[in-house]
């Protein structure tokens, strides 16, 4: 889905926070044309468990494209179990080289518990610092905002609901309808 094709779609708001042995990925459920909410409930934070093995994955971009994506990076992590990090640079590879791949717009944030990564169509994956990653709409609200909160006793979910709260009270594409997920490192 190209912007050209659809102008003004926005949407998302994507946040994973690991503090105190655990991950916690927060996805807002708002998705929006132009100046319309079009859904409010949109649930864009999914458990994988691939082999056995839980993965939790949010995305942003086109939700055709992000379920794309889940699905070859779920067959990646069952042709290499327990293995992330591997699964996760297999699937950039394929992004950024395959032709149908290359034209898919959308970003993944994958986590396992012990690791985090955010997926890019560039190619690249990145262990955030910090231990805060965002993607989306609202991606910099939320960042800023965890990153703030990281510093004080807040649990990890707690931080990502605030954060997330933040960044729907500063971004217009994004709402308080959280999807939470939780695993343990």
């Amino acid at each position: 889905m190209s912007d050209d094709k659809f102008p003004g779609w926005h949407g998302t708001t994507i946040l994973a926070v690991r503090k105190g042995g655990e991950v916690v990925v927060a996805g807002d459920g708002q998705v929006s044309l132009g100046q319309t909410v079009i859904k409010g409930t949109a649930r864009k934070v999914r458990r994988l468990s691939p082999g056995g093995r839980d993965v939790v994955c949010g995305f942003a971009g086109s939700t055709a494209d992000a379920f794309t994506l889940l699905e070859r990076l779920e067959k990646k992590l069952e042709a290499a179990p327990g293995q992330l990090a591997r699964a996760c640079v297999d699937l950039a590879k394929d992004w950024r080289m395959d032709k149908y791949l290359r034209n898919l717009e959308a970003m993944l944030i994958v986590t396992d518990g012990r690791d985090l990564f955010v997926i890019t169509g560039a190619g690249d994956v990145l262990e955030p610092e910090h231990n805060v990653a965002a993607i989306g709409s609202g991606g910099n609200f939320a960042l800023a905002a965890a990153r703030g909160l990281m510093e004080t006793d807040f649990l990890a979910e707690q931080v990502a609901r605030k954060a997330m709260a933040i960044a729907a009270d500063i971004c217009v594409y994004t709402n308080g309808n959280l999807t939470v997920e939780t695993i343990k490192g």
